[in-house]
């Protein structure tokens, strides 16, 4: 019996590379944020260790790196923010701005 997942493209996302869409899923996936249990560990083709956590659309899944920046956008993500943007545009998606 085949998997659904074994149908899928797999996409492996940076938090430099993520769209508004993606961003959406994941907050809706995780919406108290992820933790470890969430996390899937594996290397990539230059035998880099990647941590990432999954989100599924019906045609895709993506594994979107983990790193403190993400966390900080998960949090402070707010759908009205996005309202202009492409779904597909990754230049909507900035850095969060932490003050010291």
């Amino acid at each position: 019996m085949k998997n659904r997942d074994d149908n899928l493209k797999r996409v492996i996302v940076d938090f430099k590379k993520l769209t508004p869409e993606i961003l959406a899923l994941l907050v809706e996936r995780y919406p108290d944020g992820y933790d470890d249990d969430h996390i899937i560990s594996f290397r990539n083709q230059h035998n880099d260790m990647i941590e990432a956590v999954e989100v599924t659309t019906k045609d895709t899944m993506y594994l979107v790196k983990v790193s403190s920046k993400l966390a900080v956008t998960m949090e402070n993500y707010d759908v009205d923010d996005y309202e202009e943007f492409a779904d597909n545009d990754p230049e909507a998606v900035q850095p969060p701005k932490i003050d010291d």
